[in-house]
């Protein structure tokens, strides 16, 4: 997956005032603490990403 696709992930799977994840519950109809694991994937693709391009600019 694209970055793009990450952060169209992360936007739409936010916190809702009853701490549940608002994207599972518009998508799935689903009720899931947040972060969900959509979210907990999107972070870790762009941790990975990130530290990459890092060790790619220290090399």
């Amino acid at each position: 997956m694209s970055s793009g696709q990450d952060q169209a992930i992360l936007a739409v799977h936010v916190r809702g005032i009853d701490g549940m994840c608002v994207g599972c519950r518009v998508w799935w109809s689903r009720l899931a603490p947040y972060p969900c694991w959509q979210v907990d994937w999107a972070t870790s693709r762009q941790a990975r990403t990130i530290t990459t391009r890092f060790l790619e600019g220290v090399r």
